[in-house]
């Protein structure tokens, strides 16, 4: 029989590893509403209109500026409190939602209102990253897989579950600004809820283990920290590893997510039923990529405990990315529900595998800038994908060439894995 502190039960008797798993689940639905509010402003919203270029430009707007500056964030996160700045953080997060409501209701676009969502998933960003750097601090090491798999999983459910929140108040507000103002202002109660739980830690209790006496940081202390986590990462073989492998099924997953939009906004466009079209079918999409990460949260810990991390990383990788291209060829709903389970499971197994290689392999000094250098390689991939996948595929999604591409960079990632870590 497993030690208690290995089991989920084990994990869940901590009072601190509750109190981290709370403050995650209210911020990751806070996210889902909000996320739900921004694609549906941007995407179906009958006020206004957006083309894959335009798709793809919004999410380089959101995601990229704070790729560029995310390494240098982690170096606050190795100095400050991680818990002043997740407390901090939401409620940070909670104001800016609601200059985001603001703007979608006075109608604004372009450059005003991406700032504004530059800002929020910023914000966000930073609390992932926290939360994984101060998440060794109420789990022992012996329990990480385990421990990542809980986490990481029910946050990414909770982020769904608040996206279908959302759709459900979108019934009752309209589908107009209006509506999607309402819900984008919602997201801040989840927000502060999270930033009062987090409070309940000391100073300390997520670390860093070293603290700095002043929060004040100079350019080059920055910089220098900066470059020193990344050195630090990659001189670690399976650390390198993990980060190459995950950046990499980013891109993947990016030329993906724009098929996925393109076919429910312009060629499944069916009505009512099992498989719907529009943002709805989409929602449905989603639904059960959460349903595959609970399922892989479920099966990775006691597949690595018989074959290791990077078995299952490479077995998910490759199979996975091709099981994507032989249901993506189907070109029907019920096969683009079952291509959305998959990838559910595949990237949350890979993602709790590689949290967990580097929790294990970083101390906990230079954990807050690997993390940071990690959500950097991560988002940077994405959106590069989503800006190729924009010139590459027509309006209707429809490109069994790029599909093919995909399935290929898969197996090549899980080669590329496989080399790395044999080295």
């Amino acid at each position: 029989m497993a030690e208690a502190g290995t089991t989920v039960r084990g994990l869940l008797v901590r009072p601190d590893f509750r109190r981290l798993l709370g403050t995650r689940l209210l911020g990751q639905f806070g996210d889902g509403v909000f996320q739900a509010a921004l694609a549906g402003t941007v995407l179906f919203n009958p006020q206004r209109a957006a083309d894959p270029v335009d798709v793809a430009a919004g999410f380089a707007v959101l995601l990229l500026p704070y790729s560029l500056v995310g390494p240098f964030a982690g170096v606050w996160l190795d100095r400050w409190s991680r818990r002043q700045v997740l407390l901090r953080a939401n409620v940070l997060r909670a104001g800016l939602v609601a200059v985001v409501a603001a703007l979608v209701l006075s109608g604004v676009q372009g450059v005003g209102f991406y700032a504004a969502g530059l800002a929020v998933f910023s914000v966000n960003r930073f609390v992932l990253a926290a939360l994984s750097a101060g998440l060794p601090h109420t789990a022992e090491e012996s329990s990480l897989v385990p421990a990542n798999a809980v986490s990481t999983t029910s946050g990414a459910v909770a982020t769904v579950s608040g996206g279908g929140v959302a759709l459900a108040l979108l019934q009752l507000t309209g589908s107009g600004d209006a509506g999607y103002a309402t819900l984008a202002v919602s997201a801040a109660l989840p927000y502060l809820a999270a930033a009062a739980v987090v409070a309940g830690f000391a100073r300390s209790g997520l670390g860093p283990d070293h603290m700095a006496r002043s929060a004040r940081i100079s350019a080059s202390q920055v910089l220098a920290g900066m470059v020193s986590g990344a050195r630090h990462a990659w001189q670690d073989r399976p650390a390198a590893a993990v980060l190459t492998a995950i950046s990499l099924h980013r891109v993947w997953f990016g030329f993906l997510t724009l098929i996925a939009l393109l076919l429910y906004r312009n060629t499944f466009t069916g009505g009512p039923g099992p498989f719907p079209g529009g943002l709805v079918g989409l929602g449905v999409v989603v639904a059960a990529g959460a349903v595959g990460t609970l399922a892989a949260a479920v099966v990775t810990p006691a597949v690595v405990g018989r074959i290791g991390k990077d078995r299952w990383i490479r077995g998910l990788l490759a199979g996975g990315g091709l099981a994507q291209v032989g249901l993506g060829l189907l070109l029907a709903p019920p096969a683009a529900v079952a291509a959305g389970f998959l990838l559910g499971f595949m990237g949350q197994g890979v993602k709790i595998c590689v949290d967990t290689t580097l929790q294990e392999r970083i101390d906990d000094d230079h954990r807050g800038r690997v993390f940071s250098v990690y959500d950097t390689l991560v988002n940077v991939g994405y959106v590069v994908a989503l800006m190729v996948a924009a010139v590459a595929l027509p309006p209707s999604g429809v490109s069994p060439a790029v599909l093919l591409l995909v399935g290929a960079g898969y197996v090549g990632t899980a080669l590329l894995h496989a080399r790395m870590t044999r080295r």
